[in-house]
């Protein structure tokens, strides 16, 4: 069947959150010489939320609204070192094949964020299919770190695809989290994916939430705890959580398998 076209559209970012904070969004929104004239950005988490695989249809704002309660943590733990958050709107809700939509629309939303605040480092944060935009968006100059929840990723052997690349990721640090009890998202391919990019980037690790789902509902605080730290960790050189450290520094599998601790968060630098 051919693909539908695309409908003329365009991405979109959120409402900055954080550092333009409440009373400075609209203030954030006039520029000068490319910068924000309001308190300075010193980095930026570009949030990109689930889909669907394929759809051209514009995307339910409910998946936006899934990953705002992250982007308004990130945004308010990040306000000392100057950090603000956006939610990238898609064009279409799907993934759409070689498309790769929401991957483009990433790309176009780093270069927006170049224009807007100038060179200031970028992590990329997406769940599910933004995971893997993020995932492939990684090798953009801006591009900092890569935050990649309950990713969905393509399993060559059933989907006729080739492997997402890795190399992109060089240079990036990079963390993954998964449940294992995931029913929409496969754990091994993210595991697989990872033990790939372990090879070209020693940057890279990835945790397990035993018992969790895709949504990662019942170790939310947890998962909240630990996106956190390695989202300041990575783009303010905060020096992360000693599970952190201890799973980007272990070789494979064991940092690319390390469990998420009940209670992480609650006495992080213990």
């Amino acid at each position: 069947m051919a693909q539908q076209a695309l409908p003329e559209r365009e991405a979109r970012l959120g409402k900055p959150l954080g550092t333009a904070g409440k009373e400075g969004a609209r203030e954030a929104l006039r520029w000068k010489g490319g910068r924000g004239t309001g308190r300075e950005v010193s980095g930026v988490a570009l949030l990109l939320p689930g889909g669907g695989s394929t759809g051209v249809r514009r995307p339910s704002p409910v998946a936006a609204l899934a990953v705002r309660p992250l982007a308004v943590r990130l945004a308010k733990a990040g306000r000392p070192e100057g950090l603000t958050a956006h939610v990238v709107r898609y064009r279409c809700h799907g993934w759409n094949g070689a498309a790769a939509h929401p991957a483009r629309d990433a790309d176009w939303a780093l270069e927006e964020v170049v224009r807007r605040y100038g060179d200031v480092p970028v992590c990329l944060v997406g769940t599910g299919m933004g995971a893997r935009a993020a995932l492939h968006a990684a090798g953009h100059p801006a591009v900092n770190s890569v935050l990649a929840i309950a990713p969905w990723l393509p399993d060559p052997h059933q989907d006729s695809e080739q492997p997402d690349p890795v190399k992109q990721l060089i240079g990036r640090q990079v963390l993954l989290v998964h449940g294992t009890n995931d029913e929409r998202t496969d754990p091994d391919l993210s595991y697989r994916y990872a033990e790939r990019a372990k090879k070209v980037n020693r940057d890279i690790c990835r945790f397990e939430v035993h018992s969790d789902g895709h949504s990662l509902h019942q170790h939310r605080a947890e998962v909240l705890s630990l996106a956190t730290d390695f989202v300041l960790g990575s783009l303010f050189a905060r020096g992360y959580a000693r599970p952190v450290k201890d799973a980007l520094a272990a070789p494979p599998p064991l940092g690319l398998r390390m469990p998420l601790a009940a209670g992480f968060g609650a006495s992080l630098r213990q």
